[in-house]
């Protein structure tokens, strides 16, 4: 999850059409056995939380437009071990996989620059350690 995450940023960029993404993602996880879930997608950011445009995270044509510097969006893939089915519990907020094996998430929001795109929610010098970064 954290490597597709990563490799989708980096392929962001201004004029970089929005369903790139979802191609970049499944690329690193497909050859692994790993599925991505269909039912959630990262968002643009706006004068609303979740706004236009719908980033989703799996291969798709779906034409968004393209990046431009401004635009604000997160993505935040969801990768399953087994099936990309899931349940959602009764408590109308959990989701599990539907084959009971794992899952993992990673989010950031992202600011599309004239160069690039800036990581608004990156992880910071004060940032608590990752598991696998203390030895």
């Amino acid at each position: 999850t954290h490597d597709s995450w990563q490799a989708a940023i980096a392929a962001c960029g201004p004029g970089v059409p929005y369903h790139h993404i979802g191609t970049v993602i499944e690329q690193v996880v497909s050859p692994l056995g790993y599925t991505v879930v269909k039912q959630f997608c990262g968002h643009g950011i706006g004068s609303v939380f979740h706004a236009p445009p719908n980033v989703l995270h799996y291969r798709n044509r779906i034409d968004c437009g393209p990046m431009l510097p401004g635009h604000t969006f997160t993505i935040e893939p969801m990768v399953n071990e087994g099936t990309d089915a899931i349940l959602e519990w009764e408590d109308g907020w959990t989701i599990a996989t539907a084959d009971g094996k794992r899952s993992a998430q990673y989010e950031h929001t992202l600011l599309v620059t004239e160069n690039g795109v800036e990581e608004l929610t990156a992880r910071t010098a004060n940032s608590q350690p990752r598991w696998w970064d203390v030895e």
